[in-house]
């Protein structure tokens, strides 16, 4: 825990970002399967809450989805008073690098939502950690914001693991609803205004690279703002 702080104090000291790790090998796309219960949310724009990592990735892939209309990074869980990146990123809070996406349901409903996470957005057997990143600030979570949002995510894990997909359990948590908070302004959109970054390269382009690829109804070449 302290070794963990003490490196984020440098990094932070340096101008850098627990997101900028060392990284060895990119992450896989996984084809998942259309769910089988199928989100009835009705009309009205709704809200998500997906954690998988660095939130630069998130935001990035969700920002290119078809009616997708907002993609904010943020912290979800623990405090208001812990809620900035130099505590959530030392490991200390309870928090998760997170992303609050809105959606307008008649474009993309959530089971669609969640099948773009678990095939592209982030690896659903690593525990406490996404790619190069470690800690459980960047676990995977999935948090439902209703009870239908719920049902449809418990039912699609369980399809998921009966499907056998990967060699690994699924380890991805459903998490309770509980605050969001916004993450500092240089975080957002930082895929937008940081395309040659080399974790963006890296990591979070082949994500996007690839819900082109596989989801080409949903895909938005345009990048969704705030």
């Amino acid at each position: 825990m302290r070794l963990r702080a003490a490196l984020a104090a440098v990094m932070l000291a340096l101008g850098a970002s627990a997101c900028q790790q060392p990284v060895l090998a990119a992450e896989q796309a996984v084809a998942a399967p259309k769910a089988q219960r199928v989100a009835k949310e009705g009309p009205g724009l709704k809200t998500a809450i997906f954690a998988g990592g660095c939130f630069w990735g998130v935001e990035g892939v969700f920002s290119h989805v078809k009616g997708v209309t907002s993609a904010v990074s943020g912290y979800h869980g623990g405090t208001e008073r812990q809620a900035s990146y130099k505590l959530v990123s030392s490991g200390i809070t309870d928090h998760a690098e997170a992303v609050k996406v809105t959606y307008d349901p008649k474009i993309v409903r959530y089971d669609q939502l969640l099948r773009i996470y678990f095939s592209v957005v982030a690896d659903p057997t690593q525990l406490n950690r996404q790619g190069p990143d470690r800690g459980a600030h960047y676990r995977g979570a999935i948090v439902p914001m209703s009870a239908e949002q719920n049902t449809v995510a418990k039912t699609y894990i369980a399809q998921l693991t009966a499907a056998k997909l990967w060699n690994r359990p699924i380890v991805t948590r459903i998490e309770r609803a509980q605050a969001f908070y916004p993450a500092e302004n240089y975080h957002q959109d930082f895929m937008l205004k940081n395309p040659r970054h080399s974790y963006i390269v890296r990591w979070d382009a082949p994500k996007v690279k690839a819900l082109k690829a596989m989801y080409p109804g949903v895909y938005s070449a345009s990048f969704r703002r705030d």
